[in-house]
C-alpha cells in the first residue's frame, strides 16, 4: 500500500509558477526523494530511483543521436520500464511515439515509419521498426546531463488515430499543451492539491494515457496497470485496494464490469474519471445519486485529451464547461454561432491545448484545424462532434456528423477498417457499421461480397494487420451491399450480422448453456466444440459477460482465466463443468452505492 509519511500539498501549476512538467518533476525528486513514484507488476520506484533511471535513458538517447524535437520510438509492455521510457525520451528533448507491442507488426512498421523515428526503446532486439533506426534497451545508460526544459511549442508526443483513409494518421501534440492540461484539470478541482495514486488504466496508444501517466510530474503516485490485471476486474479492483488507489480513469463501459467488485468492496472507491464515450443515463444517475466522486471528461485527441469537464451530480449526463483557457464554439454548417436552446450544431475547440496538426500531413491538417474568427490569428478544431444546449444551458452531446465511432472508449474510423476488409483476397465490395447484441455492448460488423469470402479466413487475415479494437466482430457474406439512390452504399439498410437471442433461464446441459452463452454474447448462429473465442470475435469485455453470464445462469465459481486459457469451447466447457463440481460460487455482496471514505 502507499503511504505518505508527511502531510504534502502539491503546488498547483500556475501563471506565477513554471508549468513545464519536467521542471515539475524535478520539484517532486527535490523535495520527496523517498516517496513512491512507480508500482508495477515487475516492481516499484520511489522518486529518486525514476530519476536516475530516466536521466541515464536520456544521456543514452542522446548519445545515439537523438535531438530536440525528434521522435523516439517506444515499444514497450506496461512494466517499470514504459514511464521511464516516456520521462526519458522528454529529457532527451524529443517527442514519444507510441509503438504498443500487442499490435500487428505490419501496423508498427507503419506508425514507425510514418513518425520518421530516430531511435526506439525497446526490450526486443529486433522491434519492427525501419532499418537504420537505433535500438536501445529500457536499461541502457550513460553519463546524465539534462537538457534546457522544453519550449512549449516543442513536441511532446505523436499519437496515432484510426484514420478514414485507410491508415492511421499521427497527432503532434507540444509540451505546452500537455502542461496546460494539467494546469486545468488542477484549476477545476479534478485533481486534489495533495499527492494522490493514480491507476494508469489507459494503453500508451491511446491518449487518454497522457492524463494519467504524467500526472507522475506533480508528485503522485502511479500504479501501472497490467493487461492480465486490466482484464479481470476482480483482479483489478484487488490491485486498486492494494495501493489504495485514489484516481481511476475509464470507460462507462468499463465501469459496468468493475461496478460490482469496487461498490462490494471495502476500499474506498477511486475517485472516477470518466471519458472514451457519452456516459449513460442510468450510469450517471448511479454514480450522482450515490454519492460516488466522478468527472465526465471530453475531449478530442487533437485538443490534448481533455478539454470540457464535469462533475457527475445534479441533472442527467452533459459535457460540461471548457477547461480553463479552452474556447468552446457552437456553430451551424455556415461557421455562424448555434445560439438557440436545442438547436443541434457542431463543436469546435481553441485555445492553447490544440495539437500542432497531423504530422507529414498539412493537407489534412488544414482540414481540420481552422481558422478561428473570434479569435485573429488563432486556430480552432473542427471536432465533428454535434452538440446542443438544453434550456437550463448545459452542453450536451448529440452524435457526430461522419462516420467515425467510439467502441469500448476507442475512437475509430469506419472507412480504415472497410479499407482493410476490401483489401483481403477474395473480397470485390466491402461495409463496417456497428451494432449492439446487447445494451453497452457495441461492436463492429463487416459485410462483405466475394465468390471465395469465407468469414473465418477474413477474420484471421484481419488480426495479422489491424489492432484488436479494429477487427470487427463478425463477418457477414452478402450477394451485393444495398445502395442509396446515389450509388453509395447506404449502411442503414444492411441487414442484422446475425440472429441473437438472450440466454435462456433453463433448459439443456452445461455444454449447450455454455454454447448458448457464446451464441448470446458473440452474436453468432452457432458455435462448434472446437471454435476459439477470439477466433469468432471475442474481447476483453465479451469474456467478462460470458464469466458473468454463466456464473449467475449456473451458480459456479468462475473466474476469467477459465476462458481465457481454454484452448476452444469443449476445453472452456470442462472448465465450466470442473468448477460446478468445486460447488456453487461464492455469495455476491448486495451492491449498495455508498460515498467514498475521506482520505
Amino acid at each position: 500500500m502507499t503511504t505518505f509519511a508527511e502531510p504534502v500539498t502539491i503546488a498547483p501549476a500556475t501563471a506565477a509558477t513554471t508549468v513545464d512538467l519536467l521542471t515539475r518533476l524535478r520539484a517532486a525528486v527535490a523535495a520527496h526523494p523517498a516517496r513512491p513514484a512507480v508500482h508495477a507488476a515487475d516492481g516499484s520506484l520511489d522518486f529518486a530511483a525514476l530519476d536516475r533511471r530516466t536521466a541515464a535513458l536520456a544521456a543514452a538517447l542522446r548519445a545515439a543521436g537523438v535531438g530536440r524535437g525528434d521522435r523516439v520510438g517506444v515499444h514497450l509492455a506496461r512494466t517499470l520500464d514504459l514511464p521511464v521510457a516516456l520521462l526519458a525520451v522528454w529529457r532527451a528533448g524529443a517527442a514519444y511515439v507510441p509503438l504498443d507491442p500487442a499490435y500487428p507488426a505490419e501496423r508498427i512498421a507503419f506508425m514507425a515509419a510514418d513518425a520518421r523515428l530516430t531511435a526506439v526503446v525497446s526490450a526486443d532486439a529486433t522491434p519492427p521498426v525501419p532499418a537504420g533506426v537505433a535500438v536501445l534497451r529500457p536499461d541502457a545508460e550513460a553519463p546524465a546531463a539534462d537538457l534546457e526544459a522544453p519550449h512549449p511549442l516543442d513536441p511532446a508526443y505523436v499519437i496515432h488515430t484510426s484514420g478514414s483513409t485507410g491508415r492511421p494518421k499521427g497527432v503532434e501534440v507540444p509540451h505546452g499543451a500537455v502542461a496546460d492540461l494539467a494546469a486545468g484539470l488542477e484549476g477545476i478541482g479534478a485533481y486534489r492539491p495533495e499527492p494522490s495514486v493514480v491507476a494508469w488504466n489507459a494503453s500508451v496508444s491511446f491518449d487518454a494515457s497522457v492524463q494519467q501517466w504524467i500526472r507522475i510530474c506533480r508528485g503522485d503516485t502511479l500504479v501501472v496497470v497490467d493487461d492480465a490485471r486490466r482484464a479481470d476486474p476482480a483482479r483489478l479492483a484487488a490491485l486498486l485496494a492494494e495501493h489504495a488507489v485514489t484516481d481511476l480513469d475509464l470507460t462507462p463501459s468499463h465501469w459496468q464490469l468493475l461496478r460490482e467488485p469496487l461498490l462490494g468492496g471495502e476500499a474506498a472507491v477511486p475517485r472516477l474519471f470518466m471519458g472514451g464515450e457519452p456516459v449513460p443515463e442510468r450510469t450517471w444517475r448511479e454514480l450522482a445519486d450515490g454519492g460516488i466522486e466522478a468527472f465526465n471528461l471530453y475531449g478530442p485527441t487533437e485538443c490534448t485529451v481533455d478539454a470540457i469537464a464535469a462533475r457527475i451530480t445534479g441533472p442527467g449526463p452533459h459535457l460540461g464547461e471548457p477547461l480553463p483557457g479552452v474556447r468552446v464554439r457552437l456553430l451551424d454548417e455556415r461557421l455562424a454561432p448555434v445560439t438557440e436552446p436545442g438547436a443541434v450544431g457542431e463543436l469546435y475547440l481553441g485555445g492553447p491545448g490544440l495539437a500542432h496538426g497531423y504530422a507529414g500531413q498539412p493537407g489534412l491538417t488544414a482540414g481540420r484545424f481552422v481558422a478561428d474568427p473570434s479569435a485573429p490569428g488563432a486556430r480552432m478544431y473542427r471536432t465533428g462532434d454535434q452538440a446542443r444546449r438544453s434550456a437550463e444551458g448545459l452542453l450536451e452531446y448529440v452524435g457526430r456528423v461522419d462516420r467515425q465511432v467510439k467502441v469500448r472508449g476507442f475512437r475509430i474510423e469506419l472507412g480504415e477498417v472497410e479499407h482493410a476488409v476490401a483489401a483481403l483476397d477474395g473480397v470485390t465490395a466491402a461495409a463496417v457499421t456497428v451494432h449492439e447484441p446487447a445494451p453497452g455492448d457495441t461492436r463492429l460488423a463487416a459485410y462483405v461480397t466475394g465468390p471465395a469470402a469465407a468469414p473465418a479466413d477474413l477474420l484471421a487475415a484481419l488480426r495479422a494487420v489491424l489492432p484488436a479494437h479494429l477487427v470487427p466482430g463478425t463477418v457477414t457474406v452478402l450477394e451485393a451491399l444495398p445502395l442509396t439512390p446515389n450509388g453509395k452504399v447506404d449502411h442503414r439498410a444492411l441487414p442484422a450480422p446475425a440472429a441473437e437471442a438472450e440466454p435462456s433461464a433453463e433448459g439443456g446441459g452445461v455444454a449447450e448453456q455454455v454454447a448458448e452463452v457464446w451464441r448470446t454474447v458473440l452474436g453468432v448462429p452457432e458455435v462448434l466444440p472446437t471454435d476459439d473465442f477470439l477466433t469468432l470475435g471475442g474481447h476483453s469485455l465479451a469474456a467478462l459477460r460470458v464469466v458473468h453470464l454463466l456464473r449467475r445462469k449456473l451458480n459456479v465459481e468462475l473466474q476469467l482465466r477459465h476462458l481465457l486459457d481454454a484452448a476452444d469451447l469443449a476445453a472452456f466447457t470442462q472448465a465450466v463443468v470442473s468448477a460446478a463440481a468445486a460447488g456453487p460460487a461464492t455469495a455476491r455482496p448486495t451492491l449498495t452505492p455508498r460515498r467514498p471514505a475521506v482520505r
